[in-house]
């Protein structure tokens, strides 16, 4: 089928129709199907829509089909007249318009806030630690990303991938062998984020630093489903809800001394968002320790679930012995419900290392049943 038509309804790209079972209409831009047409409304947003909820209200002449300019005449003499046919080749009027008509970006609501996505697709996910890897970045916006990707080995770096992903959409850029990767651990993603065709809210150039742990291609738990494609991918996050991720390369080295490193004599629990502990009265309440990933390290790129968990588990320790003279103190430590696997190691924990403490299920009206009370006595 012809790409600007849809022969079953004879609606065309550009003709402007409206709604029949519902308020508005617009200019088809597309045709997902024989049945389902793309309509473009005033806002610019394209909606799907079965043909036969539409009703054409104009179209454009130069798009309407015509019958051949020339055909074939009977023979002379022939009876009945005979038959009118096209001739063999169709004839080209040089008058004919040359149709330019190109469809405006695609654009969906909530579109606006950018989400920038590096992603790792294995060629053969049944054999994904073996599998080379197709490497894309992935423009989830209405915003058109003009962008370059840089390698970095020591003081300097090389040119990886320069180009344009359009809005909503994502670019492959290279089959990646697993010995490929080492120059991918560290790289910079520079780019701006603009509209073609209108009005839009400037948005601050990109210059993102990434590292990519070349150990998770080998971990199956790594690679999560998404919308973007049709087996699981490993996701790298460039922008999230707008937000580039932090700037920084954290070497191995670093990451281990950050983790294991204990303080000589903390004064306080080390927590960010935790809450100082008040007197353990019925009129005051228990301190409150936050455990989730994200409000505990500044960024999780190029972090394994491994590495996450220790530094959970850290924080939960360092938080018990900087409180364990003041008896009777209650914390709370939040820890979401998830799949319970920290919800596991802290009792764990609790049994081989603080049994002393006092333990259960903190109230479930407040926290769900994501939250574990511990009282030290």
């Amino acid at each position: 089928m012809h790409p600007d038509k849809n022969k079953d309804n004879a609606m065309k790209i550009g003709d402007k129709v409206r709604f029949l079972n519902d308020v508005g209409g617009g200019v088809i831009t597309g045709f997902q199907s024989a049945q389902v047409a793309l309509v473009t409304d005033a806002d610019g947003f394209e909606v799907p829509m079965m043909v036969n909820e539409l009703v054409v209200v104009s179209t454009d002449e130069y798009n309407v089909a015509q019958p051949p300019a020339h055909q074939s005449t009977p023979a002379a003499g022939s009876a009945g007249g005979g038959t009118l046919r096209p001739p063999l080749h169709p004839v080209v009027d040089d008058d004919d318009p040359v149709i330019t008509f190109k469809p405006r970006p695609l654009e969906r609501r909530g579109g606006d806030v950018a989400n920038v996505r590096l992603a790792f697709v294995p060629a053969d996910m049944a054999a994904f630690s073996a599998s080379p890897v197709d490497a894309y970045v992935v423009n989830d916006s209405n915003y058109a990303l003009h962008y370059v990707l840089l390698a970095h080995e020591n003081e300097r770096c090389r040119l990886l991938h320069e180009g344009e992903a359009e809005p909503n959409t994502k670019v492959w850029l290279e089959r990646l062998r697993h010995e490929d990767l080492s120059l991918w651990q560290r790289l910079t993603l520079q780019g701006i984020m603009v509209k073609a065709e209108k009005d839009f809210v400037p948005m601050p150039p990109l210059n993102v630093g990434l590292r990519v742990d070349g150990a998770r291609f080998f971990r199956r738990h790594a690679f999560v489903p998404s919308p973007y494609f049709d087996t699981d991918a490993l996701l790298l996050d460039v922008v999230a809800e707008g937000r580039p991720v932090r700037s920084v390369f954290v070497e191995p080295t670093e990451l281990h001394d950050a983790i294991t490193a204990r303080p000589v004599a903390p004064a306080a629990p080390l927590p960010p968002r935790s809450q100082v502990a008040k007197s353990s009265t019925a009129a005051s309440g228990p301190m409150e320790v936050d455990l989730h990933a994200e409000s505990l390290l500044p960024t999780l790129a190029g972090l394994s679930a491994r590495d996450i968990l220790d530094y959970q588990l850290k924080v939960f320790c360092d938080t018990l012995d900087a409180n364990l003279r003041r008896r009777g103190t209650k914390i709370v430590f939040i820890h979401g419900k998830g799949e319970g696997v920290l919800r596991a190691a802290l009792i764990k924990t609790l049994k081989s290392r603080y049994r002393s403490c006092r333990w259960q299920d903190a109230s479930f009206q407040e926290y769900g049943y994501g939250a574990t009370l511990v009282t030290i006595v």
